[in-house]
């Protein structure tokens, strides 16, 4: 197996995070290149399970939620519905043979906010533990 090396991300975040603004997005993006998609949402409480895995059908080996801190929503409740979402989520991908370590949700933080570029750092490195995905494997 492949560890250690660059993975293809789908991170889909909240525009409420630190530093999260268009020109942060396409300097994280140039920065990458094509391993890692950023994806902006006005609230994580909207992305649904097919967002998800439409994002490790077609070209993530991961996929990451960037939520606001619980409690800080301005839909109210939308990260705790994300979180629900989530999990959900990661049941069926573990019941279809996938490992659950391929999604998960990032909830921030009031008391200490990271910005954008950092959590994207974060989350390359803890995606290169994980092998390719077996999804996108070339049939030979």
């Amino acid at each position: 197996m492949e560890t250690g090396q660059r993975r293809n991300l789908a991170i889909f975040y909240c525009q409420n995070v630190p530093e999260s603004k268009e020109h942060d997005r396409q300097a994280l993006e140039k920065r990458y290149g094509k391993s890692i998609r950023l994806f902006p949402i006005p609230c994580s409480g909207r992305l649904d399970y097919i967002h998800l895995l439409k994002a490790l059908e077609e070209f993530a080996d991961a996929v990451y939620v960037i939520t606001c801190p619980l409690g800080t929503c301005r839909y109210l409740e939308g990260n705790k519905r994300a979180v629900k979402r989530v999990q959900r989520t990661r049941s069926v991908i573990e019941d279809i043979g996938l490992e659950k370590e391929r999604l998960d949700i990032i909830i921030g933080s009031s008391k200490e906010p990271k910005t954008l570029a950092s959590l994207c750092e974060e989350l390359m490195e803890r995606a290169s533990s994980l092998p390719p995905s077996p999804v996108h494997r070339k049939k030979v």
